[in-house]
């Protein structure tokens, strides 16, 4: 499976980010789906032992999100634009989940995707489907000075805050 990209501020995926879940991607390209595996821990939790729905809801977002990378490469970067989120059961914290997320249909400005959260055992914790964007240009031009951060990093060694040529 093929990395995707982290960032430095992200909720999710920033390494830089002292709050962030610090989640990593990966792409399956034989199966058309995105996979990252997180364990959150009880300090974003809504009740004891559950994950905040709103952390669910940013995890499905962000991961459904990135699914839109599998065909449009690396920096097709989207938005949501509408995003629906269904609890089948609570989410617990501490314990490693599977976010995995796919596209239902593309273009070249908007796709509709879809995610889960999976356990251990593959039971679906929460799913969703979503309406996805190309960002407005304001947030593009934001974007430019983040892009030299905007990369894979190596699993095996520490995140370094400056950009290093490829």
């Amino acid at each position: 499976m093929q990395k995707q990209k982290n960032s430095r501020g992200c909720f999710l995926c920033g390494l830089e980010n002292d709050v962030s879940l610090k989640m990593r991607w990966y792409e399956d390209h034989q199966v058309q789906e995105i996979r990252s595996t997180v364990t959150v821990p009880d300090h974003f939790n809504g009740y004891p032992g559950v994950v905040h729905g709103g952390i669910v809801s940013a995890i499905l977002d962000e991961t459904s999100g990135r699914a839109v990378m599998l065909k449009s490469g690396k920096d097709a970067l989207m938005v949501a634009l509408k995003l629906e989120v269904t609890f089948r059961r609570p989410t617990p914290t501490n314990t490693p989940l599977t976010a995995v997320g796919w596209v239902i249909k593309q273009s070249s400005s908007r796709a509709q995707v879809a995610g889960e959260i999976r356990l251990p055992d593959g039971t679906i914790t929460a799913e969703c489907k979503a309406i996805v964007v190309r960002p407005p240009q304001e947030i593009l031009d934001k974007w430019e000075a983040e892009k030299p951060y905007w990369k894979v990093y190596d699993d095996e060694k520490p995140f370094q805050t400056s950009p290093q040529l490829d």
